[in-house]
C-alpha cells in the first residue's frame, strides 16, 4: 500500500510489532511489553488484565500464566482472546485478536528456567485467582514449596504459556488534530495471506 509510510512499512505484521516494541524499550519507563489481555466468560462478559508479553514468534504472541487462573479457564473455553499494547511515550498501539493454543513444551520450560528462583517458587505457591486468607498464608506456602522443591524446581504442570495466533492485527499511531493513522491486517484463516486496509481515525 503506497501511502502507509515508513512507520507501517513491510509485509510482516510481526516484524512491525517487534520494531515498535524495540523502540518502546528505549523510551517507556517500565514494562514496555505489557499488554491488556481480554477474555470472555461463559456468559459473554469480558475480563481484562495486564500481563507481560514474553515472545513475538514468526506467527504468534506468547505469554505465560497459571493454567488454573480465570484467564486460562476463559481462554481454554472460548479458544480465543484479544489484547492491546499501548506505549504512551511513542503514542502508538497494537491491537490483536485471534485464536489461542497452549505453549507448554520446551519453550515453556526454557522460559520458566530463565526466571529468578523466587519467581519460579512463587509459581508453585500461588493458587492464582483463588481466594487467599492472608499474606501470611501465601508466605507460608512459599516457605513450604521452597523446602519441598529446593533451588532447582521444575516447571509446575499447571503453569505454562499461551500462544495467540492472530486473525486481526491493527496498528495505530497518533496524528495531529486526532487524525490518527490506522492500518488493520486481517485474514479469515491462519493459513490465508494478510489483507491490509487503512481505517478512518
Amino acid at each position: 500500500m503506497s501511502d502507509r509510510g515508513e512507520l507501517f512499512a513491510g509485509d510482516d505484521p510481526f516484524a512491525i510489532t517487534r520494531a515498535w516494541l524495540a523502540e518502546a524499550e528505549a523510551s517507556e519507563p517500565n514494562d514496555p511489553n505489557a499488554i491488556a489481555l481480554s477474555t470472555v466468560d461463559a456468559n459473554g462478559l469480558p475480563n481484562v488484565r495486564m500481563v507481560l508479553l514474553k515472545d513475538i514468534e514468526p506467527d504468534g504472541f506468547v505469554f505465560y500464566t497459571n493454567y488454573g487462573s480465570v484467564k486460562a479457564q476463559e481462554i481454554d473455553a472460548a479458544g480465543g482472546a484479544a489484547f492491546v499494547m499501548h506505549w504512551k511515550s511513542l503514542r502508538r498501539q497494537v491491537r490483536v485478536r485471534g485464536l489461542v493454543e497452549r505453549a507448554a513444551g520446551p519453550e515453556a520450560d526454557a522460559y520458566y528456567e530463565s526466571r529468578s528462583l523466587k519467581s519460579r517458587l512463587g509459581a508453585w505457591a500461588s493458587h492464582q485467582s483463588q481466594p487467599l486468607e492472608s499474606r501470611a498464608t501465601l508466605m507460608a506456602e512459599v516457605a513450604r514449596v521452597t523446602a519441598r522443591h529446593g533451588t532447582h524446581p521444575e516447571r509446575p504442570p499447571f503453569w505454562g504459556g499461551y500462544r495467540i495466533r492472530p486473525l486481526e492485527i491493527e496498528f495505530w499511531a497518533d496524528g495531529a488534530f486526532r487524525l490518527h493513522d490506522r492500518f488493520r491486517w486481517t485474514r479469515e484463516k491462519l493459513t490465508d495471506p494478510w489483507s491490509v486496509q487503512r481505517l478512518y481515525p
